[in-house]
């Protein structure tokens, strides 16, 4: 089973690639996602952040994602203990997702969708590291063009994360999607062929 960890900066293209592998038979298992269910009311990792950042519940009992971020964006040490409670979970719950992948097929390929590699995961054991990169200005244009950000915010919430430098340092395969659409999801058909190839060469 090899086990791809799939990384880029906000607005790179990671989530075109990801979904490209996956019609192609690939199980992804999304960071966001297992981020958003942990945050449900009931979860331990909702109540652990309650507890530490006080009043960040709406009144149904659900996370208030922007008052949290206005505590957090900027400000190291909240990030810090933010991530704290956050990271060890999806640790945990993305792992017991990649024994499930395998458990019903040895011959899956697992692609882990995760946004903060770099940050968090850098030295896991993953079979293969593939970066989707665009420069950095060309994604500073999609979020404004694309999700409507201004570009003050645009500039900050690319500067808030890893640099393409390091990204890339920790690279085996790079996507480039700074061009058109075609172009990256025809390196996604090539990448698929190699993992579907059991062509993926181990990480010591």
């Amino acid at each position: 089973m090899p086990l791809v960890a799939l990384t880029g900066g906000i607005a790179s293209g990671k989530s075109t690639i990801a979904d490209r592998l996956a019609r192609h038979g690939a199980v992804v298992v999304d960071a966001d996602a297992l981020v958003r269910e942990l945050q449900q009311p009931g979860q331990p990792v909702l109540r652990a952040i309650a507890a530490a950042f006080g009043d960040v519940l709406l009144p149904d009992g659900s996370l208030d994602r922007a008052a949290l971020g206005a505590l957090v964006f900027g400000d190291h040490d909240a990030r810090h203990r933010l991530n704290a409670i956050v990271h060890p979970a999806v640790g945990r719950e993305s792992a017991r997702r990649f024994r499930a992948a395998l458990a019903a097929d040895p011959d899956a390929v697992v692609v882990y969708d995760v946004p903060l590699l770099v940050e968090a995961r850098a030295d896991d054991p993953w079979d293969l590291v593939v970066v989707a990169h665009a420069p950095a200005e060309e994604r500073i244009r999609r979020l404004i063009e694309l999700r409507g950000m201004d570009e003050a915010d645009a500039r900050a919430r690319v500067a808030s994360q890893a640099s393409d430098e390091r990204r890339l340092a920790i690279a085996d395969v790079v996507i480039e999607t700074g061009d058109d659409l075609e172009r990256t999801l025809e390196q996604a058909d090539a990448l698929w062929e190699r993992l579907h190839g059991d062509r993926v060469g181990g990480r010591s």
